[in-house]
């Protein structure tokens, strides 16, 4: 918002520095005037001395006057040939010393043409007033034209008549009575000394006086009206200061007149309360405005009316908004800039930033409906899209979340009035829904039972309501009864429903336990063929057979190489009887021993080497049998190999 009001304000000041010549140069462009030469002659003819409109006569005589030049200023004047402008001038700056008021320069017209909606005819303006006495004398202006294509304002001939009258009885003014003579004829900025220093002192003992008036009435209203109402006082003494500059503008121009200001210092002095009075004014204004808001969100929230929290936020945003722009606007018409021209480019210029700042507008929209609608309020917890969270603002642009996860998540206001929004908040109970899985094999007489009496616990259950309270059998699986329970618990919030749901199924559980019931975990079965158990048994048999066999054989070679013996052994089918191999190398290493040394240790040293290998092999050969003796067993009895006896 403060984006727009900024981009306004400078289409604004655009507009206003904008040359008139332009804007009619671009009107016989766009063919408004069809540029005939009849038309151009009918033109009215600038004055040289600025009269064309009233305002600008006004504008242009005090300026003369401040310049004490009345030749100059006897030109806005109607005057006869036998009057002495000097005289005339002179004789009517007096009069407006003395008691004249001007209307302030918006409320004067600003055409050529003059208002032509007042009471008067059409070739005359009232622009003020002069009040002497008794006597009351109107200031008007006369449209006079001299000549063809010529045309100009100035004083009329009938308020210049009747001033020498007024001026006969009129009293010097409180300025001239006391103004010390070194004073006389000073001028500081082109102005009377003397009226400097009054219309200081004035301004500052009236703002001093105004000041502790408006102090006493407010705290006096801040101590009677608690016990009138018994409630506090509404407005904050932030207003004390406001409001004493909007009254003193309102009376320093007539205490001015009756000091007998001059009329060339009053007018200035008159422009610049006017716009002291308009800042002033907004300024309590929005003080008054943050009050009332703050008041109503107070009691909003007393009255547990939190919808109306988010409404109450944006009118107060876009009142503020809207009292800051027409503030604006009329503070830059008293400087002196031309407001029609403004306020239609302000306009041209606000309808171009609406087609560029469409997002913006949808947005603006979208905060209005999520407002009135009210899908969610602040510090609501909701669900929209794939996100949810509390409520913390709904501002004008956009809505901010606070998540589970402490993060805040701003979402655009014309998204989030589009989105389908799950408000938790509005929840009034708390839905409880579980599933038990029985085993099958439990007698269908007790499952019965079990779910009726679960049924009544359920109703009578002081955690559960009555909105709906059941137990039934939900679905027969091949292995389990699932048996589903549901019921309805008043809680506030999932905080308060979670101790309560852990209660509930506690007591469950305990009612289960007095059932000859087991609870169904999963499982997994595995299925084996019979007929291929005893094939795959009789393969390994037939196997082992042929293996003994070779085993044997090879048995058989390696002892008639090295005159060993095997035999079978008690205790084992294939097992080699290693005792006889020992006893027939002791033999030959006996023989041995008759012959000569050398060659006695050196056989020895052979049939050592022989029967270490002989070992060897055996031992390998004893590991593959038991191995796959083991890997026959493991199909049938999964015995392990380290738990078959070695020989």
């Amino acid at each position: 918002m403060s984006r727009l009001i900024i981009a306004m304000l400078l289409t604004l000041l655009f507009s206003l520095m904008l040359p008139n010549a332009v804007l009619a140069a671009e009107g016989g462009v766009l063919g408004i005037g069809n540029g005939s030469k009849d038309e151009t002659t009918s033109e009215i003819v600038p004055d040289s001395f600025g009269r064309d409109t009233p305002r600008h006569t006004v504008q242009g005589f005090i300026s003369a006057l401040s310049e004490n030049d009345y030749l100059l200023a006897s030109n806005y004047l109607n005057l006869s040939k036998s009057d002495n402008p000097t005289t005339v001038v002179r004789q009517f700056k007096q009069a407006l010393d003395t008691g004249g008021r001007f209307q302030a320069d918006l409320q004067i017209n600003n055409t050529p043409e003059g208002n032509l909606t007042d009471q008067l005819p059409p070739s005359q303006e009232n622009v003020g007033s002069i009040s002497i006495g008794d006597n009351k004398i109107p200031l008007l202006l006369e449209r006079v034209v001299p000549k063809k294509g010529e045309q100009y304002w100035q004083f009329s001939s009938e308020t210049l008549n009747a001033i020498p009258e007024v001026i006969e009885n009129t009293e010097p003014t409180l300025i001239s009575r006391y103004t010390i003579d070194s004073l006389e004829d000073k001028k500081l900025f082109g102005y009377q000394l003397a009226d400097l220093v009054a219309a200081v002192a004035i301004t500052a003992g009236s703002f001093l006086i105004i000041y502790m008036l408006v102090w006493l009435w407010y705290h006096l209203l801040n101590f009677i009206y608690p016990r009138l109402r018994g409630v506090p006082f509404p407005l904050p003494n932030k207003v004390i200061v406001p409001l004493t500059i909007v009254i003193m503008a309102l009376v320093l121009s007539e205490v001015m007149v009756y000091a007998g200001v001059s009329v060339t210092l009053r007018e200035p002095a008159n422009r610049f309360t006017e716009i002291a009075s308009w800042v002033a004014m907004t300024w309590l204004l929005l003080r008054v405005i943050d009050s009332l808001f703050t008041r109503a969100v107070n009691l909003s929230y007393r009255k547990n009316y939190i919808e109306r929290v988010s409404i109450l936020g944006l009118l107060r945003k876009v009142t503020k908004a809207l009292l800051l722009i027409v503030g604006i606007i009329v503070v830059f018409g008293n400087l002196g800039f031309d407001l029609t021209t403004g306020i239609a480019a302000l306009g041209v210029g606000g309808l171009a930033l609406a087609l560029g700042a469409q997002k913006t507008i949808e947005n603006l929209v979208g905060s209005v409906v999520v407002v009135a609608d009210s899908p969610v309020r602040i510090g609501d917890y909701c669900r929209f899209g794939d996100q949810e969270g509390t409520v913390i603002d709904i501002g004008i642009r956009s809505s901010r979340v606070r998540t589970l996860n402490r993060t805040v998540v701003t979402v655009p206001n014309g998204d989030f009035s589009s989105m389908q929004i799950e408000n938790y908040t509005s929840r009034d109970m708390f839905h409880f829904l579980h599933n038990l899985y029985i085993k099958r094999d439990a007698d269908i007489d007790v499952i019965f039972k079990m779910v009726k009496d679960l049924d009544e616990f359920l109703n009578e259950h002081e955690l559960t309501n009555q909105e709906w309270n059941q137990a039934n059998i939900l679905e027969l699986r091949q292995d389990c009864y699932i048996i589903q329970l549901r019921a309805y618990v008043n809680s506030l919030d999932v905080i308060e429903f979670y101790p309560k749901q852990n209660i509930l199924l506690v007591d469950i559980l305990n009612l289960v336990k007095k059932y000859k019931v087991e609870h169904a975990l999963p499982t997994q079965q595995l299925i084996v063929n019979q007929s291929e158990l005893e094939h795959h048994s009789e393969s390994d048999n037939e196997d082992k057979t042929a293996d003994d066999a070779d085993y044997n054989r090879r048995d058989a070679g390696v002892s008639s190489d090295k005159g060993t013996d095997t035999s079978p052994d008690s205790n084992s089918k294939h097992h080699i009887d290693i005792n006889d191999l020992s006893k027939d190398a002791s033999s030959k290493g006996a023989k041995v021993a008759d012959k000569p040394p050398h060659q006695s240790e050196k056989k020895k040293s052979i049939l050592d080497k022989s029967k270490k290998n002989i070992n060897l092999r055996l031992t390998k050969r004893n590991f593959k049998h038991f191995k796959r003796i083991n890997k026959h067993n493991s199909k049938k009895n999964s015995l392990s190999i380290w738990n078959q006896p070695w020989s």
